[in-house]
């Protein structure tokens, strides 16, 4: 699975508009090690992985394939790269579970102990908020919780349910049509709505206890390898938006609603031959 997609994160403080940009991509090996009745036990591992980071007033970026040992960010994503974990996932592409992705994103950082230890911890958690097993897990349903549970012919419809979990926790409700079938692959077109689980416990954001109230929409179009079953192609556009509530706390006494608005495009496209 070859993947690169773009963030932008707008949000307004005190009257004050603020961006923050986001640009991910990697290459991930996906191996079937079992089937049993109808889920597939699967060996992953990252290939490639490269993320940056930029706000108006810095940039951040670590990347698996750059060799440079001053680059600690860098130095640490290279090594989660070809480190195996297991995920089992159903024939409709649910994801069952995530298993070792945390304990080899830990291995990882316990193997640079010359790292200064609260940086390492901060770093440590931010990686497991963003690629461990919850996150992991919603973030591959985008691409594969698409199928049918039965039988379908062209045009016809189903709805699937996600669950995301990452900074914020959210639902994600799409109605599937299949548009086309081609003599190599279906053609899939999704219309989905999202919003935050406003009942989810609050979440620490920098040490503020804040709740995510956001709400908006997911269109993809997908197109899936007759042969496979495998994802070859996905276009996903999202745009939610709505307000971070940071509740009453001695840091921001009385409270604060920041309005906040997320754009997301992703494509994952065929690996080079």
């Amino acid at each position: 699975m070859v993947s690169s997609g773009t963030s932008t994160i707008s949000q307004t403080m005190n009257g004050q508009e603020s961006q923050v940009s986001l640009a991910l991509s990697f290459r991930m090996a996906f191996k079937v090690t079992d089937v049993i009745d109808t889920l597939y036990k699967m060996e992953v591992s990252y290939q490639t992985l490269d993320m940056k980071v930029t706000t108006a007033r810095s940039t951040f970026e670590m990347d698996s394939r750059k060799s440079d040992s001053t680059d600690a960010a860098s130095t640490i994503v290279a090594a989660m790269m070809d480190k195996p974990f297991n995920v089992t996932i159903s024939k409709t592409g649910k994801i069952k579970s995530v298993e070792n992705v945390e304990n080899m994103i830990s291995g990882v950082f316990d193997s640079f102990p010359q790292l200064d230890t609260a940086k390492k911890r901060q770093i440590k958690s931010q990686f497991l908020q963003s690629f461990g097993a919850k996150a992991f897990k919603g973030n591959l349903e985008m691409a594969t919780a698409i199928f049918p549970h039965g039988t379908v012919v062209k045009n016809d419809k189903w709805v699937s349910k996600t669950r995301l979990e990452s900074l914020m926790i959210a639902q994600l409700q799409t109605t599937y049509q299949l548009t086309d079938i081609t003599g190599t692959y279906y053609q899939i077109h999704g219309d989905g709505n999202i919003a935050t689980d406003n009942s989810a416990v609050v979440s620490m954001m920098e040490g503020l206890p804040v709740k995510y109230k956001l709400a908006g929409t997911v269109v993809s179009d997908i197109k899936v390898d007759k042969t496979t079953g495998w994802v070859s192609e996905l276009n996903l556009k999202q745009l939610i938006k709505g307000n971070i509530e940071i509740e009453d706390n001695p840091k921001v006494p009385g409270g604060m609603i920041i309005p906040m608005s997320i754009s997301n495009d992703q494509i994952i496209s065929p690996p080079a031959p």
